[in-house]
């Protein structure tokens, strides 16, 4: 009656496109961030990421505010540093959300510009641009500088907002900075960017920017069992030639162990606008005691530095249940170089969510099935040990075979073992279950679906949101305070 393995899925989730770009502002100076969206005349929300705060609008005396896409400091303070992201509501009922990170750097005598690291070169051509003066309106440029040193020679020929240098050679190669002035509302204020400029080189650094994991991260393992940390760092622009991501064990890189329970294997890939990224992961072939002592430390650097986090093991909490995992997350693998919003939800959101504020533990395919183990065999063994299997809702889930394996289990044990609940998170509006296959429709009879809205999501990240609240409602009990914790 079931015919689960016709499973028909749907709707992709709102168009979304995730990008992440860095500010490296210094104190004092005027900083306004626009949202890299192609139409000004769409409803744009700002929220400072790191307190669940939309960022208000300009009034009287504000410091920090937001006008249509573009978000304002006037001036930058320390206190501004952190994640911002803006998110822009189309009339289709889709949105975009595109990530910004801020770090205000204080102003020290005799150092150079902290921020000459946040704009690639885009021409080899010797013309450079100011960054981001049209965000400044009737900025009016004061100097231009070369790794910090006042530009002065016949060879360099400034108009507008350009530097043009005539017949550059490899002594051009460097940092430019454009210092200007803008006045708001009859403030004025310094600003400055800088560009790297690196003559006929079609790859740009970036500063090392690792994604995940976080630092001070706890990472659950169990004694005995196989262990994979994945570690993914931005590079630059374009492939490197010089760069890395690589782990150390207690000070110790990996490659240095000799005889070892760790191994190392690296991925490389390009995001948006051909961002380089790197992707280390530790694989450790035997989880011992001495290991939960130790610090696991991920490395990324290229030509301008290295950044470095920290993450430590700790002992999985078996329950009486035998299960070890709160839900089993099901959802369409991403086989392009291109992020999507579903990758940035299942890696990001939900896990920050459920997993950091809320107490649960999740089972997600592509960070908790090991490499060498067998795919079949790994989806099963996690189902059973998980009490809930938790459903994306989207059109690339549909038309995936790699997926169907997953759904057809999910189903099986939901509907015919009767073992463990289906949560299902319909990712977009849904006009009609009509096409849906029966033992879906059947589960939407009976507890419907949880459905992402952006328009009642005004925090989409604070376990409090309408949505986080209804997949809690769903979820089993956790050690969280009651607050916080699943109901049944």
């Amino acid at each position: 009656m079931m015919g689960l393995i016709d499973l028909i899925l749907l709707s992709t989730f709102l168009s979304v496109s995730v990008t992440s770009e860095t500010f490296d502002p210094m104190e004092g100076e005027a900083l306004v961030i626009k949202c890299p969206t192609r139409s000004s005349s769409v409803k744009t929300t700002w929220v400072h990421m790191d307190t669940h705060k939309r960022v208000p609008a300009e009034e009287e005396g504000s410091r920090v505010f937001s006008i249509e896409q573009f978000l304002w400091f006037l001036p930058t303070s320390r206190e501004d540093s952190g994640n911002y992201t803006c998110t822009t509501h189309l009339s289709n009922n889709h949105t975009k959300s595109y990530n910004m990170s801020v770090q205000v750097h204080s102003y020290k005598p005799g150092e150079c510009f902290p921020n000459r690291i946040r704009y690639p070169n885009d021409t080899g051509r010797g013309k450079i641009v100011c960054p981001t003066i049209d965000n400044y309106k009737n900025a009016t440029i004061v100097q231009w500088y070369k790794d910090c040193k006042p530009l002065q020679g016949q060879r360099y020929f400034k108009k507008e907002k350009y530097i043009y240098i005539e017949n550059q050679t490899r002594e051009d190669d460097g940092y430019y900075t454009c210092q200007f002035i803008y006045t708001h509302k009859g403030n004025v204020f310094n600003v400055s960017a800088t560009r790297i400029f690196i003559s006929g080189v079609k790859y740009s650094p970036l500063p090392p920017q690792i994604i995940f994991p976080k630092n001070k991260d706890i990472i659950e393992a169990e004694l005995g069992a196989a262990l994979s940390l994945k570690c993914r760092a931005r590079l630059g622009i374009k492939k490197q030639p010089l760069a890395a991501v690589r782990w150390d064990v207690d000070n110790t890189p990996v490659e240095s162990l000799v005889f070892s329970r760790f191994h190392e294997e690296t991925h490389f890939f390009h995001g948006h606008e051909q961002v380089y990224y790197e992707e280390t992961t530790l694989n450790i072939t035997e989880v011992k005691q001495k290991d939960l002592q130790s610090n696991f430390t991920c490395i990324a650097l290229n030509t301008m530095y290295n950044t470095r986090v920290t993450v430590t093991l700790q002992l999985k909490v078996q329950s009486k249940d035998g299960k070890i995992y709160d839900a089993y997350v099901i959802y369409p693998k991403n086989h392009t170089s291109e992020a999507n919003f579903v990758e940035y939800f299942v890696y990001q959101i939900m896990p920050d969510i459920l997993e950091n504020k809320c107490g649960y533990t999740l089972c997600i395919y592509g960070r908790d099935i090991y490499p060498g183990e067998d795919a079949a065999s790994a989806i099963e063994t996690r189902m059973q040990k998980s009490r809930r299997l938790m459903l994306l809702l989207t059109h690339q889930l549909v038309n995936s075979k790699e997926d169907a394996y997953d759904q057809h289990l999910a189903l099986y044990n939901a509907l015919i073992q009767n073992d463990t609940k289906v949560i299902l998170l319909e990712m977009e509006k849904i006009e009609t279950y009509g096409k849906l296959q029966e033992s879906l429709r059947f589960i939407i009879k009976q507890q419907g679906t949880i459905k992402w809205e952006e328009e009642h999501t005004v925090h989409p990240q604070s376990p409090n949101s309408k949505f986080w609240k209804q997949v809690r409602y769903h979820m089993p009990l956790t050690g969280r305070p009651s607050h916080l914790a699943g109901t049944r």
